[in-house]
């Protein structure tokens, strides 16, 4: 289609207005793409579902035909606005892994849940948009089904690295992403390159070795899925990997290089709260559900429940080496989740000697009725 010049000055401007209010909604990236083209992300994700590699998500097998190109999500879209919001942190998040006593949560999470701040500037955003230049449009965060990192690339946010995560220029690892899609037709920005060179740091950090090769993922092993999206007990291969994570994982995102270039955050309701920071394992090992649900409050931490939590703490815990904390552990066993109490037996399995830890299990176990617990407790030897 041909655009006479003045409709080419029009586009200009009103992209220039829609770059002018993200930025006032604070949004601190803003860019275009079409999304009419061939979407070669496509047969990446195929070959992760069909390798199994996305384990008990089993939602992203069920939406693998939808998540194939954006155009499925919506066959009348034309382009695509992507948002970017940093969350960069103020220190690095490395150095809290050197305190085995208290427990690493993700720098994301925190403070308060990005699904909500991030969509309500969208939501604010499409009104705009809708009100000044018409159009249809849908407004989505990472619980949709759309790629949203290979969008990004396309529109020129940043590149996907090594560890397929999302790298900016401008804000090292950590970008939020949100995107619109609109009957609107747009001037497509510049795609990113990638730009990491031959680095492979984001690959030789992963604890659990959960990058197969470059730009691969297997997320049945990655510390994120293990903390937070596995329901059960986390395979005991995994379990000293973890360390003091106890939600998620940064260590990838926070070698790359790129963050000499990060800036903190100026979203405030992304600033971590000092009591997510470098909580204590044993202040954490005493939640109950209400006071759980308390200390994570707006948080994305919320969402996985106390007994999940729970049971990364102990792993953290019988990682810690601190015979101080035995006694955190050992008033678990008697929690009434079965999660929990398995997890209370291995971390005792590290802080106790044999002897103690033998006549422990000799006298729990003529009271406990669930197999995994009771497979916990003979997994540690006779």
């Amino acid at each position: 289609m041909t655009t006479s010049t003045s409709e080419r000055e029009e586009l200009i401007r009103a992209e220039a207005l829609i770059r002018k209010e993200a930025g006032a909604l604070g949004f601190d990236l803003c860019r275009f793409t079409d999304i009419d083209e061939a979407w070669p992300a496509a047969a990446r994700l195929m070959d992760f579902v069909d390798a199994g590699r996305h384990g008990e998500m089993g939602w992203m097998a069920e939406t693998v035909e939808r998540r194939k190109h954006p155009r499925a999500m919506w066959e009348g879209a034309r382009s695509a606005i992507v948002l970017g919001v940093n969350y960069g942190p103020d220190a690095d998040p490395m150095v809290i892994l050197g305190e085995p006593t208290r427990g690493a949560i993700s720098v994301y999470a925190q403070g308060d849940d990005y699904h909500e701040v991030i969509k309500s500037r969208l939501k604010a955003l499409a009104r705009w948009l809708q009100a000044r230049f018409g159009g249809e449009l849908k407004v989505f965060v990472d619980t949709a089904p759309l790629l949203e990192k290979p969008l990004a690339e396309r529109a020129g946010v940043g590149w996907q690295g090594r560890h397929t995560n999302l790298v900016s220029r401008e804000f090292g690892s950590w970008l939020f992403l949100g995107s619109i899609l609109t009957t609107l037709e747009l001037r497509p920005d510049s795609p990113e390159p990638m730009n990491c060179g031959s680095c492979h740091a984001c690959l030789d950090v992963c604890p659990t070795n959960a990058f197969p090769a470059p730009f691969q993922l297997d997320a049945r092993r990655c510390i994120s899925y293990l903390t937070i999206e596995l329901k059960g007990p986390i395979p005991r291969e995994f379990r000293e990997a973890l360390g003091n994570r106890i939600y998620g994982c940064d260590d990838c995102l926070a070698v790359c290089p790129w963050n000499k270039f990060a800036s903190v955050a100026r979203e405030q309701k992304l600033a971590a709260r000092d009591a997510l920071k470098a909580p204590s394992l044993a202040e954490l090992a005493r939640l109950d559900d209400p006071a759980f649900r308390a200390l994570f409050s707006k948080s994305p931490v919320k969402r996985i429940g106390r007994d999940r939590l729970v049971r990364n703490v102990l792993y953290a815990i019988g990682n810690s080496g601190d015979p101080a904390l035995a006694a955190e552990a050992r008033r678990l066993l008697d929690d009434p989740s079965p999660l929990v109490r398995g997890a209370a037996v291995w971390a005792l399995s590290g802080l106790l000697g044999k002897a103690e830890f033998d006549e422990l299990r000799t006298a729990r176990c003529r009271d406990e009725a669930d197999p995994d617990v009771l497979g916990e407790w003979a997994a540690q030897g006779p």
